[in-house]
């Protein structure tokens, strides 16, 4: 016979470490607090181990309750898989974490042909700014920045690389790409850490930037974009997000050097889910879009 501890409390374990709260805990099961903590105290009385520990308002797991959510982790994920194999369901409503910038450039516009070929598959997309932590609780499926995640398959959807671009109403068809660029004000974006795209270019292509060049500075490359089409000067831009705009006409690309980022848009999902038919369909359609 089996030696088993108390199985809700294992449940009740496994959210709560998950969650790295028992207030969220709680929600995501539909009990109290108490109950919470009842059952994880349950646990650690079974085991004679603490299996959290506080630190100030921080609920950390100790080193044995690593050890056993690690282990539960792999455990519940395989009884799903069993239960979806078993009852002959699979999961047709993925959450799919995806930056704003690709999201509204890239993705959203070829979106309605994956729905075309899969209505039963709803995707609901979280926009995002910075990079989210690689996990189920977080979404099913990701594009961000991120590589190497152990037990996650990645696959490289896009390199980044910037261009400059230009609204046809400023293009003097008598002057160079190197006389336009320092006719017109950067439309530059700030980076971060990173710095200011445009000082970038400069540094990577041995030009020297005219200290009485126009810089108008924004937060984000979408405003950049809009400034370009409404024609208040040159901005620099992800390849994928001007290709739109420039088969409508909106935009020109000047002829000059273009840059690599070294950025890599990446799509990531859990190694194990890629045989789930919904994920499986969405890679597969992702691969004929590159």
């Amino acid at each position: 016979m089996r030696k088993l501890p108390p199985l809700r409390a294992l449940q009740v374990f496994e959210a709560a470490a998950r969650q790295s709260h028992f207030s969220r805990a709680a929600a995501e099961l539909c009990i109290t607090q108490s109950a919470v903590s009842h059952q994880v105290k349950q646990l650690e009385e079974h085991y004679g181990e603490r299996l959290f520990k506080r630190e100030g308002r921080q609920l950390n797991l100790t080193a044995k309750g690593t050890l056993l959510y690690n282990g539960l982790e792999q455990i519940f994920n395989e009884l799903s898989d069993l239960s979806i194999k078993i009852s002959g369901e699979s999961n047709d409503q993925l959450r799919l974490a995806v930056y704003s910038s690709f999201a509204i450039k890239w993705l959203i516009p070829r979106l309605s042909d994956f729905r075309r070929q899969h209505p039963q598959i709803k995707i609901r997309l979280d926009m995002m700014t910075n990079d989210p932590e690689l996990t189920d609780n977080v979404a099913d499926m990701f594009i961000t920045g991120q590589s190497g995640q152990l037990g996650f398959h990645h696959h490289v959807l896009h390199k980044e690389r910037l261009i400059p671009v230009i609204s046809p109403s400023l293009l003097n068809p008598d002057k160079s790409a190197i006389e336009e660029l320092r006719l017109h004000p950067l439309l530059t974006v700030d980076e971060g850490p990173l710095g200011l795209d445009w000082d970038r270019w400069f540094v990577a292509n041995k030009v020297q930037l005219p200290a009485e060049q126009q810089q108008h500075i924004f937060s984000h490359v979408l405003m950049a974009i809009e400034a370009a089409i409404a024609g208040q000067g040159i901005a620099l831009a992800s390849d994928f997000m001007v290709q739109a705009d420039i088969e409508r006409g909106l935009l020109i690309e000047l002829d000059l050097p273009d840059i690599l980022t070294g950025f890599e848009f990446q799509f990531s999902c859990k190694q194990r889910r890629l045989k789930e038919p919904a994920i499986a369909a969405f890679v597969t359609w992702l691969a004929t879009q590159e």
